[in-house]
């Protein structure tokens, strides 16, 4: 112990020497990493740094991209509390996040575990299950449209089989919400995917373990799966979570009732946070407004964010712990 106190001052001493003996070099290194780095400075600072700061002066201000902006100070922020549409954009983000999020989570663990079965064919069940991922929202929302039709689409269709005669999904409010949450979870395969890679990291030797003490397959799947895949799912939950926060395609092409025309569906059911940002920045030229709409997103986002991360201590169990 003694010896290793005696050494250390020699080896910083050492260091400072070899430094200092070559500080050309050293200088040289330093602009060459500046160098090899630049393209990934120079993209954050122009795509990232520069919108962000400017979007926050923006807020503050009336400015519709053609006129040099005006200050108001807050009182875009003012405007939004008084706006009836903006709380109906809010509550139908909200809604649609509920139920989404622990739909997806359910249905991505719950599939995962049927592709994790040692079947024939399992490699092609995982593609097809993971196709509709690579297809572009866009294309796969005109085709959910005409699956949802009420007069000749497929899902009533199918439904009737049943004897259940099915909703007009896009005219009715109350069925627009659960409509654009069965288009979202066409593309779960990705989320799948990602289950399915936690599983394979499962400990086997659990399950036989839990299996010699009599634990069922629920009872297995409460003890031994859910806890080995819960830091799996933090992530899915934050990640689920911003997405449907920052949801716009799908009930955007769902809503839309002709090309370039601003639709929100029947009663304004279909019209979420992001849309009607969409709408005040591009199609009312408002900026300042969309960028103070954009800067309450970021706090809402942030805040969920923070709560779900404050809960994960009661629920997430890493292995090292």
């Amino acid at each position: 112990m003694s010896m290793l106190t005696r050494r250390r001052p020699e080896a910083r001493s050492t260091r400072r020497t070899e430094g200092s003996k070559h500080p050309r070099r050293n200088r040289r290194s330093f602009w060459i990493g500046v160098a090899f780095a630049s393209p990934f400075i120079v993209g954050f600072l122009g795509l990232f740094a520069y919108p962000i700061l400017a979007s926050g002066y923006y807020s503050f201000t009336d400015f519709n991209l053609f006129q040099s902006p005006d200050w108001v100070g807050l009182d875009n922020y003012e405007q939004m509390a008084n706006d009836d549409v903006f709380w109906k954009s809010l509550a139908n983000t909200l809604v649609l996040a509920v139920l989404g999020v622990p739909l997806t989570i359910a249905i991505a663990l719950g599939g995962a575990h049927l592709l994790n079965t040692p079947i024939k064919g399992q490699p092609l069940y995982r593609a097809v299950i993971y196709l509709p991922s690579i297809i572009p929202i866009v294309v796969g929302g005109y085709l959910w449209r005409w699956l949802l039709n009420t007069q000749y689409g497929f899902v009533n269709y199918f439904l009737s089989w049943f004897g259940i005669t099915g909703p007009s999904w896009l005219q009715e409010p109350d069925w627009t919400k659960p409509a654009i949450v069965l288009v979202v979870l066409w593309t779960v395969g990705g989320t799948m995917i990602i289950y399915l890679a936690a599983l394979k990291d499962v400990p086997h030797e659990l399950y036989e373990a839990a299996s010699i003490d009599g634990a069922g397959p629920w009872r297995r799947f409460l003890n031994v799966t859910w806890p080995t895949v819960s830091p799996v799912t933090l992530f899915q939950v934050i990640v689920c979570l911003i997405a449907y926060l920052q949801i716009f395609t799908e009930p955007y092409v769902l809503a839309q009732e002709r090309l370039n025309n601003i639709s929100s569906g029947p009663d304004q059911s279909m019209l979420t946070y992001a849309m009607y940002l969409y709408q005040n920045a591009f199609v009312y030229l408002k900026m300042g407004y969309a960028s103070a709409m954009a800067w309450v997103l970021f706090i809402v986002t942030l805040i969920v964010t923070l709560v779900v991360l404050a809960s994960s201590k009661r629920w997430v169990h890493y292995g090292s712990k």
